[in-house]
């Protein structure tokens, strides 16, 4: 079975987006409450009408043990589904994709999934809320060779899958430049991106390295907020307040990282995995998508996705996004909010919100005319997990 007569039975029926940015003064919950009480207004929906409840917290605790935390303070009194989930940004996806199964058989109606964080605050940069993951308290076995070697922190693993692929595929960091050069071209025409402000190749070269290859404009912000989906049945969907961004497809890809001799994460990710299962079920090619929004943590992982999903051969991402088609007016419309270098890291929920704003055709100045069919990703971890969800506003 491929999964085809899944497709287009559960649909995301309701957006809710939380102040964001550097807002202080307020912890997690607070935003994503905000982000809830939208996303049901958005469906046109009531709050007890809400049966279902799926959490995944950043850095910042939210909502306590399996989400009941968090299910207390929203005052949600008639679940049928709650749970805490996380694989990094890879989750915004799985959780809609739990949540689809749900809706289509008939175990809950409607069901949140949402992520908030706060990892800023006043008079503190916003690496400091991330300075100590994956760097382990107390390295042992092969885990200590990465700080026995002086590789600590997110930021130098994908510094180090960066420069594999430069080195297998002779891969450029003015072609990483171009990847943020196109998305922030997007986010000037976005109201709520925290960069709209033009920028040039120049200024990204000008940019300071973080952990070489990667200067601080490969690398994604941080954001204080919340974003909150609602996912329904289809045939319900139709009748509610917004236009439905069905779910054809959706996968997963895990493929692990074994640390071994032929083991190449760094350049080999799960999309490939993720992708066959979510295409099957879509019944679609990569020729049919016609906007993507990339998981982008870095700019490289946008390069890495672009060749393990098929749209240019595996070594080919550098030439590929150099001709600037990733940008507006390009041939490949990518994170046509700004997405994580320049709009708002919302882990997952980033590329996912942005999705569906184009799959309803609200996306104002920035909204692509065809968008008949919409690709998110989603990859957590230090390319260790992958997740696919393909929208469109058909209903078959």
């Amino acid at each position: 079975m491929d999964g085809r007569e899944l497709r287009a039975r559960a649909a995301i029926t309701g957006l809710g987006m939380s102040e964001m940015g550097r807002i202080y003064g307020h912890d997690a919950q607070h935003f994503a409450a905000e982000a809830v009480q939208r996303a049901i207004a958005d469906a046109g929906l009531r709050k007890d009408q809400i049966d279902g409840l799926l959490v995944n917290p950043g850095v910042s605790p939210l909502g306590g043990m399996g989400g009941v935390g968090l299910q207390n303070y929203l005052g949600l009194t008639h679940l049928r589904l709650l749970s805490s989930m996380n694989c990094g940004g890879a989750t915004a996806n799985v959780m809609v994709q739990y949540a689809a199964m749900q809706v289509i058989h008939g175990l809950a109606n409607h069901v949140v999934c949402v992520f908030a964080d706060a990892p800023l605050a006043e008079g503190r940069g916003g690496g400091a809320a991330y300075a100590g993951m994956g760097r382990p308290t107390r390295p042992s076995g092969m885990g200590g060779l990465y700080p026995a070697f002086g590789v600590f922190g997110i930021n130098a693993h994908y510094a180090l899958a960066a420069r594999r692929h430069m080195a297998m595929y002779g891969t450029t960091t003015d072609q990483l430049g171009a990847i943020a050069v196109a998305e922030r071209a997007w986010a000037g025409k976005n109201p709520i991106a925290a960069h709209r402000e033009p920028m040039t190749l120049d200024d990204y070269r000008a940019s300071r390295w973080v952990a070489e290859p990667l200067r601080l404009l490969d690398c994604c912000l941080v954001t204080n907020g919340g974003v909150a989906v609602i996912v329904s049945r289809a045939d319900e969907a139709r009748d509610m307040a917004q236009p439905p961004a069905y779910v054809w497809g959706m996968g997963q890809g895990h493929p692990g990282d074994m640390r071994r001799k032929g083991w190449d994460v760094e350049t080999q990710t799960g999309a490939p995995m993720s992708k066959e299962k979510a295409f099957a079920m879509a019944g679609i090619g990569v020729g049919d998508v016609d906007v993507l929004q990339a998981y982008d943590c870095y700019t490289y992982t946008v390069l890495v996705t672009l060749e393990d999903y098929g749209f240019c051969a595996k070594g080919e991402g550098g030439p590929f996004v150099a001709d600037g088609k990733l940008g507006p007016g390009g041939s490949l419309p990518t994170n046509t909010g700004g997405g994580q270098l320049s709009a708002y890291y919302m882990w997952g929920m980033t590329p996912l919100s942005e999705g569906i704003i184009q799959t309803r055709g609200q996306g104002n100045e920035r909204q692509v005319a065809k968008h008949d069919i919409v690709l998110v990703t989603g990859n957590g971890g230090i390319l260790d997990h992958h997740s696919t969800l393909v929208l469109s506003p058909n209903a078959g």
